[in-house]
Parts: C-alpha cells; structure tokens; sequence
C-alpha cells in the first residue's frame, strides 16, 4: 500500500489573482484563504483576525461583526459615562454658585467615573479607530501586521462601502466543523502487506569465528617476531661471551643507541628473569654466581 506525498502549498484563484495556501498537518486539510491555525484554540479559523484573551476567543469570520461592535459599544459607553459625570458636575456649580473643586468635592463618584472612563478611552477607542481601519481596506489583523512590510497587494480590497457591506450585510456561513456532533467511527483499513525477505546464503561462514581466526593469526604474528628479536639479542650475547667476560663499554654504549640492552654477565651463566616477567631486570641469583666468579678469577690471577 503507497501513500503519495501531498504539496505543502497550492495556489487557487481569488478575483483574478492567484494566492497560495498551505497545506494544515494538524486539521489535515489545506487552508481556504485568509485561513490561519490558531495554536492557543488549536483550530484553523477562516479569516483569522486575533485570538482575543478578553472574550476567550478568535475572532474570525463567523463573530467578527459582532466583536467589532462589543468594542465600538464599549467605546461609547465610555463617552457617555463620561460626558454625563462631567454635565452633573456642572450642573451642582451653577446650583451652589462655587467653584470646580467644591463641585467635586460633592460628588466625588462622579469624579472617578470621569477618570476610569477616561482611561477606559484610550484603549477601546483606539481599537475602535484601528478595526475601522481595516474594515474599510478589507484587511484582518495578522494580515495588517504580517505583509505590512511585503508591500503585497490587497487582492480582498472592493472598495471602501463594498467592505463595510461584507463584513455587517453578509449572511455568516455555518462553520465547516460540527462541535456538537458525534464522532464518527473510521472506516478500519487493511494493513500494508507484509513482505517477507528471504535470509542470504552465508558464504563467509560465522563472522564470529573469522575475527578470532584473525586474532589468532595476529597473536602468532607477535609471537614470532618477539623470537626472533630473542634470538638475535642471544646470538649477539654469545659472540661477545666467547670474548671473555662483558663489561658496558663503548660497544655496549653503541648496543644501546640501537634499542637493544643486553644484560652484563657472561653468556654462559646468563639466567635472566625476562621469559618469566617481560621486563630485562636480573635475577638475584644470576647476581650473586656472576660475583662469585669474578672473585675466583681474581684470585687465580694473583697466584
């Protein structure tokens, strides 16, 4: 069973020119235009505006209108209330004949309305300017803050009274994902087939058994050559121990230079402990015949 790869991105027509979409792993479908995911609500959303924290919602296609006025209703509240806190004031100096702080100073309720409105004002009136903004231009939010910079041209733009009668004079499209429905059960699907690969012939035999034949064959190499190095270095000790008995001399010091040491007792008494440990230190016993014999042929020579 082959699955073919889908393109990440496709283009479709839209009032005679051409915009890409993208392909959504998440919702597994590719994005009508103006379509983005929102991560937060982890949807996609047709003409995705914002994700709202205040509402606790995006705020697309489907409930734009309404956020649009829930803002612009709040902006006139605040100019109401407003206005109506500063007319009362007013109305209590012309009735006491005093100035603007004792009028205050009456009606200190009024006093923070004025300021809490006034704040209030800044923030619901300027997203009110701003959404009308982009009502008039046919642009959402992440549109206006994305391709701000791009330069790109607006291909949703029909002119100002044509936008405005889109967005407040449409009929809303029900949404193409059923919340409330029931999930479906899927269809089960076959499993791919299986194939069964047929086990090699093994020509080479145990792989196991050919890498200790190869250190077998390794450790005799050695072994080898670690005897003929012996050898020679006893070849040598005998030519030098039918001489008489050897003392570190000039040749010895040219023995050396060739990185071979050769221990320094005759060659017939050499009982050297290097085949037991590996190492050229002699053995005590070799030291003491070697000073035994030395003392004989001393004495021999002064009789």
């Amino acid at each position: 069973m082959y699955f073919t790869q889908l393109s990440r991105t496709r283009e479709v027509m839209v009032n005679g020119l051409p915009v890409r979409v993208k392909y959504c792993d998440t919702c597994m479908l590719y994005r009508p235009p103006r379509c983005s995911h929102c991560s937060i609500c982890n949807n996609c959303v047709e003409r995705f505006d914002h994700h709202c924290p205040w509402v606790g919602q995006c705020i697309g296609l489907r409930n734009y209108r309404y956020f649009f006025m829930f803002v612009s209703s709040a902006t006139l509240l605040c100019i109401y209330v407003f206005s109506i806190s500063a007319y009362y004031i007013k109305v209590l100096m012309d009735d006491s004949h005093g100035t603007v702080w004792k009028a205050m100073k009456a009606s200190p309720a009024s006093v923070i309305l004025m300021a809490y409105c006034f704040i209030s004002l800044w923030f619901v009136g300027g997203l009110t300017g701003f959404h009308l903004y982009l009502i008039s231009t046919n642009q959402t939010t992440y549109e206006n803050f994305r391709y701000r910079a791009d330069n790109r041209i607006n291909v949703y733009n029909r002119g100002c009274l044509n936008n405005f009668l889109e967005v407040f004079c449409t009929k809303v499209k029900p949404s193409r994902n059923n919340f409330r429905d029931f999930v479906q059960e899927e269809v089960p699907r076959q499993p791919p087939p299986v194939i069964i690969r047929e086990p090699e012939p093994d020509l080479g035999g145990d792989p196991r058994s050919k890498v200790e034949d190869d250190l077998d064959i390794g450790e005799d190499l050695l072994k080898i050559s670690q005897r003929r190095n012996i050898d020679e270095i006893d070849d040598d000790i005998r030519s030098r121990g039918s001489n008489g008995p050897y003392n570190i001399t000039s040749e010895g010091d040219s023995v050396l230079g060739s990185d071979r040491r050769t221990p320094t007792v005759r060659s017939e008494e050499r009982h050297s402990s290097w085949r037991r440990s590996g190492s050229w230190e002699i053995a005590a016993d070799v030291l003491a015949n070697s000073n035994v014999t030395e003392t004989r042929s001393y004495v021999s020579s002064r009789q």
